[in-house]
This record gives C-alpha cells, structure tokens and sequence, in this order.
C-alpha cells in the first residue's frame, strides 16, 4: 500500500503558502533564552562570527519560516511547541523586518538548539552493541555550524538536516496530514519515532529494514546500493532485533553454531532418526561447551531425547562446506544476541515473497556484492581452507537493524506488514492508557 507519488511534493507547496504568512509581532529574546539549554553557546556562536545573522543572511532565503513552521509543528514529532518559544518566533521575524536583525536572528538560533536537541534523542527499545551508535543530544555550537554550512539552510530546517534523511520525510508526511486514516497516521507516528535510532545522514552506513526484508548500503545520507535479505521469523525467539552496532570484520569459511533452541526443535529430531550419519553427511560437529575453545566429542555421547525435549543443551556446528548455513562468509558485529549478517547457500529464499524465514541472522542476496562494497573494492579471498579466517574491515561501518513498517520512497509512503507484531502492541498499550 502506498501513498500517491505526488504526496509529499504537495505538501512541500503547503509549507510554502504556510511560510509566506506574514506575522507582526516583536521579539522577546528573553523568553527564547529560557527555553534554550546553551545561550552562552550561542552567543559565542555569534562572537566568532563577528554578529553575522544566521537566518536573515542574504542567503537564508526563507529559512526563518521554515523554522517557525518545523518549531510550530512539534508536536508531530512527539514534542510540545510551546517549550520552543514559537510566538517569540514569529515576534522576532517581524522584527527583523523593522531592523532588528542581530537579536531577532539570536532568538531563533536559541529556539532552533533547544528543539533540535530534544527531537534527537533515544527512542528506545533499540540494542545499542556500541555505545556510540545511540543517539545524543548535538551540542548549540555543533548545530549552528551545521546549519551555517548548509547548502541551503531553507531545505536543511525543513528536512530536519540534523536527523537521518527518513526521519525528515516521514516527518513531513505527518506534519503536513498527508494520511488517508487515522491508523496510518499512527503508523507514521511510531516509525518517526523509531528513525530516531538511525544516523544523521554522514559517512557510510548499512541499515536493513526486517519488515521490508531489505539492506540499503548509504554513503552520505544516499543509498549508494541496495539488495534483498532474508530476516528472522515472526516467532518471538527468531525475530531479528532492532540494534545498532558496528560491523568489524569479516569470517571467510565460517561455522555455523547452531542456537540451542533449533538444536532442539530442528536439529535432534532428525539426528534421532539418522544416528551418526547425520553428522558425516551434514557436516556437523558436537563440542563439549560453549567457551571459545571447545573440543569435539563424539556425537552419540548424549543423550539426544533429552536435547529434543529441552532438558539437556548440547552445543552442534556445522563445519564449513556447500551446505553450510552460513555460505561462504559472515559479517561480524560481536553481541551478545549471536547476530549477523551472512552469506547463504539456499538462493532460493532469497526469491521468495516472504522472506521472513531465518533465525534472526540476516542472508544476504549477494554476500560478495556486500563485501566488496564494505572492503573498498577489494574484498579479501579465503587463503586455503581454514575456518573462520578473521578479516578485519578497513574500518567499522555502522550497520542498523530496524523495523520501519512505513517508509519513504520517493514522493510516496510505503507501508509494510507488522511481520512482528511491534505496531499492534504499541498502539495496544497506547489505547489502553
């Protein structure tokens, strides 16, 4: 399902008759510091650049709108528009029109940090496997100098330049009502609240989206790159989580550790019915614990109905070859919860509709693809037959697991299934409040 292609350009032409408004009023800088956490850094802001105006430059064009329209709107993104002094605003843009440039451009660089800084913020329920992928509040000076090196610093307030380019469309969307039904702007709602996880839009990035069964490889806010996935289940134990993390290196021939879970629902009902065999014809290994180096026992010295029942763990991976799970190579973001992304010998999910059939792991369409993208160009080859050969990337890139269930493309929203359940539940507790 999804939104008409000439949705969110209409609403660029809404903003537009909105920002040419005319508003008489005067400024009340004192008002505007009160709700902003730096003035001091402000205020320096301004010294170094000898009392230059920031949004009455001859370049802002009509940034200073825009700002009062983003500042007006907060509450699409969850936030109450009267902390941001947005009447305060509107007196100072008047008065910056009577002359008064140099305090009424103070005033709106004060409202501008303090609603910048509460829109990024955490939304929470995200695994943050490296601390700093969680978002944190910018600080005053880092957001003004942004804003002053923006190209256009019209565009950057009203995409929300600061946030990740999906947060400043889904926002857009929802600011402007551009929903056909209350249950879509809901869902608009809950995935704006989760872009807040993803990054700002620099550098490299991966972010793979389970409910579209996607990965999207980004270099500087633009998908460079972009192929199918296979994602976990909808079981709860299997659903691939939301985490931020980066990716370290790669494992050429890798193991497969099999979680004790499918061991025991998957793995030893069918090793029942096989005995040893099974191990020689399916390239499994048992090992005698779960520490970093175990030995390999022999397979029938445990008891398998017990594993099948659940009263006994037993530890099988399966050792490189065609018919590993893992292909030919992982891509590693050590965490606690054994997930990646990896290589996979079975294609033929890849090309099925639903693609909702992992372990929580994500396969990759073209893992090579991957690799070379992540390695410059030049992915490394597997020197002989060694196991889990470890090559560290040329330097970590962010990957970001989420579960956006509306998505910008293009002009349009496009909606996803709630595979997993985490719309329903959500707005479950919310109608329960």
């Amino acid at each position: 399902m999804a939104i008409s292609s000439k949705v969110l350009s209409g609403a660029a032409i809404a903003i537009s008759a909105f920002a040419a408004v005319p508003l008489a009023l005067a400024p009340s800088p004192a008002i505007a510091a009160r709700h902003d956490p730096g003035a001091g850094a402000v205020a320096d802001f301004y010294r170094a650049r000898g009392g230059a105006p920031l949004w009455f430059s001859p370049r802002a064009g009509n940034a200073a709108q825009q700002l009062l329209l983003l500042l007006s709107t907060a509450q699409a993104d969850n936030l109450k528009p009267g902390r941001y002094n947005a009447k305060g605003v509107a007196r100072a843009i008047e008065a910056a029109r009577r002359g008064d440039v140099q305090r009424a451009d103070m005033v709106l660089s004060q409202s501008f940090v303090a609603f910048a800084r509460d829109v990024d913020r955490d939304p929470g329920g995200i695994i943050y496997v490296d601390s700093d992928l969680k978002p944190t509040p910018p600080s005053a000076t880092t957001l003004l100098n942004r804003a002053a090196s923006a190209p256009n610093l019209a565009d950057y307030v009203q995409n929300v330049g600061w946030m990740n380019p999906i947060y400043g469309k889904l926002r857009l969307a929802l600011a402007s009502r551009l929903y056909r039904s209350e249950r879509e702007r809901q869902l608009l709602a809950l995935n704006l609240e989760r872009a807040r996880a993803l990054p700002s839009g620099e550098g490299r990035y991966v972010i793979v989206n389970a409910p579209a069964a996607r990965l999207y490889m980004y270099e500087n806010g633009h998908v460079v790159d972009s192929m199918r996935v296979v994602a976990g289940r909808p079981d709860p134990i299997a659903q691939t989580p939301m985490m931020n993390a980066y990716i370290r290196y790669i494992a050429l021939n890798p193991y497969w550790n099999s979680p004790a879970d499918i061991t025991a629902k998957r793995l030893a009902p069918t090793i029942l019915k096989e005995g040893r065999a099974y191990f020689k014809n399916r390239g499994y290994e048992l090992l005698s614990d779960w520490s970093d180096h175990p030995r390999v026992i022999d397979p029938m010295s445990i008891d398998w109905h017990a594993v099948a029942a659940g009263r006994v763990q037993a530890r099988l991976r399966q050792k490189p070859g065609p018919a590993n799970s893992m292909g030919k190579m992982k891509f590693m973001f050590p965490n606690a919860q054994g997930i990646w992304l990896h290589d996979t010998p079975e294609q033929e999910k890849i090309d099925e509709a639903a693609r909702l059939q992992s372990n929580g792991c994500v396969r990759l369409e073209d893992a090579a693809r991957f690799a070379r993208w992540l390695f410059n160009g030049r992915p490394p080859k597997p020197q002989g037959a060694k196991p889990e050969q470890k090559v560290n990337l040329p330097s970590m890139v962010p990957v970001y697991l989420t579960y956006l269930t509306a998505v910008p493309s293009g002009t349009s929203i496009v909606y996803f299934d709630d595979f997993y359940g985490k719309d329903r539940a959500r707005l479950g507790r919310l109608a329960s409040l």
